[in-house]
């Protein structure tokens, strides 16, 4: 797992823009090398409920990366629980069981992508047979 703070980032000029007067500023959370090899599986923008949260779970071959847009969230990663604001990031490695609930006083909202290696696949649930 690893943990981007958004706010400690700070936004810089995107390659793309004058340095001078930059159209576009953006805070770089990870790069490729924060990234397994694969194919991107999905790209999903989420929403979280007040109080409730998705089950424990983890997936075989799957790394997931996290974004929180809206609200306040805990993420527990292998027992680990983490507070996450609005601008936060989290990865997290195949393998890694990892649940999430709503802890603010508003809908959370996320970004989250997974990128497989190909090896394996299946998404299990904690506490389930597979």
């Amino acid at each position: 797992m690893k943990i981007i703070r958004g706010h400690e980032v700070e936004f810089a000029p995107a390659s793309h823009a004058d340095p001078n007067t930059p159209g576009v500023v953006r805070r770089v959370l990870a790069t490729r090398d924060d990234f397994q090899a694969g194919q991107t599986m999905m790209l999903n923008w989420a929403q979280l409920p007040v109080g409730k949260s998705f089950r424990p779970h983890f997936h075989e071959n799957m790394q997931e990366a996290f974004v929180i847009i809206r609200g306040q969230v805990t993420m527990n990663v292998d027992n680990e629980p983490i507070a996450l604001d609005r601008g936060d990031a989290v990865l997290v490695s195949p393998r890694e069981i990892h649940s999430m609930k709503n802890t603010g006083d508003e809908m959370a909202e996320f970004i989250v992508f997974g990128i497989a290696n190909g090896e394996g696949g299946r998404t299990v649930i904690v506490g389930q047979e597979p």
